[in-house]
């Protein structure tokens, strides 16, 4: 078959999920069995593209339309993972989602988007690989609006594609500008030195692989979703695959297509943007009430630390930003299955009505001790070391970036002793309910997931060297050395931060009687509560304020059409009404009159003309 071959991990999902659809009713697992066999023999066709380089092109239209894919080392263990987080999510869901309606929808979903995802991965033309990125926004909207609640749910999916698509837009003006300046749509032909107009081009290509990745401003969707979509669906693209993706796009501008340099403009606004992400997202974590809505909080300030690292356009900070986005896929992904769990097994989300989960649950809270370690930056978990790689990029590019990195893991680390405080010790809360451990397919998942966290973690050197490392190429710069570049000070200082948090949470624990509101001294600290309060009205959220500008511009030309209509179907009948009126008067019967007033008319259009051929 050759690099034909390449069609099949995109082929293979659609035609499954085509086959999901059509499925009879009546016919009970069919629809899960048909999802994990497809997924699973996708991820060991693609487990057999590992370390290959193919390239399939088929000239397709004109303008330099190609369908044109391309698989090697980075695309490779990318869509490896895509593969492989597609296949625990689907056999979590076997479990999670039993029971719960539209099942033929989730799983065809599920499969599109998995097809739309490879299909992306493996694009090598930019007008391709755009194609795919759009599918992805419809098989997000199709995911959130099957929710638990149609109304709510049909909201938020429409709330997602409005942001998303907005941006996507930008892309696709970004898209258009770099092919223009290079002369083609092949993303591995593109090198583009930084001038305006390539910038401009960079910005709006930033944008759209910011906007999937989840970062601020354009992830307010995010927590809304996270109560309103099928649980598994977080777990599956805003925590895992649409961070890989977006990251991975974000990487393939700054490290292929243009020539990004260190303290330059566009570094430095990358930089911000990330750092922004980070503390803005977190400090909205540390409030929050509910387990789905914290941690998707924290899907969004951990992609400030990958926009960040490969910001810095170090070596150190890119290696750093692309082993955190494998890293926060595993653990994030596991965090949300235990969200799930807990929500399947306890009936609730809500941290006011858990607690004591602990011994009821210990895989699901042992899960989730690990991949709470990791996103904390504990060592000797994988978090840990992809941070310090960032930290140590960051502090070389500025120390404020680095402050701000490091005040992002200290309120991420009090958030999540807060969340598993609440969750898992203390007193049970509905002593008359019987909660036990959730079924193998739910658990069996978050065990593997929180298995890579601690290998990934004790064998860093081992990712680092094998997935990272050969994406830069042979005879980069000398990348081995890298390994042993995480500083004692920062990593002392790191230690001083967890430690830090964890007095902090003893102390707000003391002083308010509660794990769960242990934080609360942040939320309503003077200054601040006012800020939490806006905040939690919605008030700095892009996408109320747009439509609250929708709203004042649809008044605005509603008026105008108004008056419009008064001036036309009013004022201007009723001057003319006044004019006959008064030239109805003047009707005398008199010939002579008549006469008069067509001589005066012809003299003044006489008059008219000269006048005009004059000037």
């Amino acid at each position: 078959m050759g690099a034909q071959i390449l069609t099949l991990p995109i082929i293979l999902p659609f035609l499954a999920a085509l086959l999901v659809l059509s499925a009879p009713k009546g016919m009970r697992f069919v629809k899960e069995g048909i999802s994990l066999a497809a997924i699973l023999i996708n991820l060991f066709l693609v487990f057999s593209f590992f370390g290959k380089e193919l390239t399939f092109w088929l000239p397709w239209a004109p303008f330099g339309l190609d369908f044109s894919l391309r698989i090697y080392h980075f695309n490779s263990f990318v869509l490896l993972a895509v593969c492989g987080f597609a296949f625990l999510i689907t056999l979590y869901s076997a479990a999670f989602m039993l029971g719960k309606p539209r099942l033929k929808q989730f799983y065809a979903y599920l499969l599109f988007t998995l097809s739309f995802l490879n299909g992306a991965v493996l694009s090598e033309n930019l007008l391709l690989f755009f194609f795919f990125w759009e599918g992805l926004l419809l098989t997000t909207f199709g995911m959130i609006a099957i929710g638990k609640d149609s109304n709510s749910a049909f909201r938020t999916a429409i709330k997602s594609f409005v942001i998303v698509g907005v941006c996507d837009l930008c892309m696709m003006l970004g898209i258009a500008i770099t092919a223009g300046i290079s002369g083609t749509l092949n993303i591995s032909q593109i090198t583009l030195p930084i001038t305006p107009l390539s910038a401009t081009a960079f910005v709006l290509l930033f944008i759209g692989a910011a906007s999937k990745a989840g970062a601020m401003p354009f992830h307010t969707w995010i927590p809304d979703a996270a109560v309103d979509a099928p649980l598994p669906f977080m777990a599956y693209l805003p925590a895992s695959l649409e961070k890989l993706l977006g990251i991975y796009f974000l990487a393939r501008i700054s490290l292929d297509m243009f020539l990004l340099e260190p303290g330059s403009g566009l570094s430095i606004m990358m930089m911000i943007a990330g750092v922004v992400t980070i503390i803005l997202a977190v400090m909205m974590a540390l409030i929050q009430k509910d387990y789905k809505r914290l941690l998707s909080y924290h899907a969004v300030s951990q992609v400030g630390y990958m926009i960040l690292g490969i910001g810095t356009a170090l070596p150190v900070g890119i290696i750093g930003g692309l082993f955190h986005m494998i890293n926060h896929a595993l653990y994030k992904s596991c965090l949300f299955l235990t969200a799930g769990a807990v929500e399947k097994q306890a009936g609730s989300s809500d941290l006011e009505k858990l607690g004591g989960l602990g011994f009821r649950m210990p895989v699901t809270f042992i899960c989730f001790a690990i991949t709470a370690a990791s996103i904390c930056g504990v060592p000797p978990f994988n978090g840990f070391f992809s941070k310090e790689f960032v930290y140590d990029a960051a502090l070389e590019s500025g120390v404020v970036f680095y402050l701000c990195a490091v005040l992002g893991s200290l309120f991420t680390a009090i958030s999540f002793l807060k969340l598993g405080h609440a969750v898992f010790l203390g007193k049970f809360n509905d002593p008359q309910r019987s909660v036990k451990e959730a079924p193998f397919a739910m658990f069996a998942p978050m065990i593997v997931l929180a298995g890579f966290c601690v290998f990934f973690g004790l064998k860093h050197n081992f990712a680092v060297s094998n997935l990272i490392l050969p994406v830069f190429g042979q005879g980069a710069f000398a990348a081995d050395s890298l390994l042993g570049a995480i500083s004692p000070k920062l990593v002392i200082i790191t230690f001083g931060v967890l430690v830090a948090a964890l007095v902090y949470h003893l102390f707000g624990t003391v002083m308010t009687g509660s794990g769960l509101r242990a934080a609360d001294f942040i939320h309503y600290a003077p200054g601040l509560s006012r800020i939490y309060k806006k905040a939690e009205a919605r008030f700095f959220d892009p996408y109320d304020i747009g439509l609250k500008l929708a709203g004042i511009v649809s008044r605005a030309c509603w008026k105008l059409d108004r008056g419009i209509d008064r001036i036309y179907n009013g004022l201007v009948p009723q001057t003319m009404g006044f004019f006959v009126g008064r030239l109805i008067k003047l009707r005398t019967a008199n010939y002579i009159v008549y006469l008069w007033w067509s001589l005066v008319g012809i003299f003044m259009v006489m008059l008219t003309l000269i006048y005009s051929k004059k000037f």
